[in-house]
């Protein structure tokens, strides 16, 4: 790393890592879960876990967004020493950081099957859906300001935490071009460079 730069990682990267393993481990697990009857059927388990589906993925979605606008507005430009994360070392850091919390959640998804079938999947898939929002929402804003929002790496933890967590001060911000990420965190299109 040049002398006096920090290490970057984009927010939406950091935001929407998580949302393909919830999504799929959360599918995984419902559809594992349906197969018990458990305690309430599976008519019951079904409704039900519909219902935690819509609540977590609002809730996940909405969850500290005053305080990522808050740090949006205030972030300082990126100087040219810093250096930028590519977003498979931030994905990977997050899954890496987070592989046991994934196991876990799977596990207790498919043990509350027995008592409602699917619900405790569909919860898991849900706070995908509810990542994968605020990554959207997080590229509108990137999009309007015309500038990428990232977060330095050793605020983050060893765990890749959440990139509006107590241990970040402010953002860092860069131009719509820098990085290996579109806005919003997915992979920017070749085609787009070109």
């Amino acid at each position: 790393m040049a002398r006096g730069g920090q290490g970057l990682a984009r927010v939406a990267v950091v935001v929407r890592a998580g949302a393909a393993p919830l999504w799929w481990t959360g599918v995984c697990a419902a559809g594992i879960g349906v197969v018990p009857p458990g305690v309430t059927g599976r008519r019951i388990g079904v409704m039900a876990g519909a219902v935690c589906f819509i609540v977590a993925a609002a809730v996940v979605a909405y969850a500290r967004r005053g305080r990522y606008a808050e740090l949006s507005r205030s972030a300082a430009r990126a100087a040219k020493q810093d250096v930028l994360q590519d977003r498979a070392v931030s994905v990977r850091n997050w899954r890496r950081g987070h592989r046991w919390w994934l196991l876990l959640g799977f596990l207790a998804a498919l043990g509350s099957a027995f008592a409602v079938p699917a619900a405790g999947g569909l919860l898991l898939a849900g706070t995908g859906v509810g990542l994968w929002l605020k990554a959207a929402w997080l590229g509108r804003r990137e999009r309007d300001g015309e500038a990428l929002l990232w977060v330095r790496v050793d605020w983050l933890g060893k765990r890749a935490g959440a990139p509006a967590g107590r241990a970040v001060k402010s953002f860092r911000s860069t131009g719509i071009a820098a990085g290996d990420a579109a806005p919003g965190g997915a992979r920017r299109r070749v085609d787009a460079l070109v």
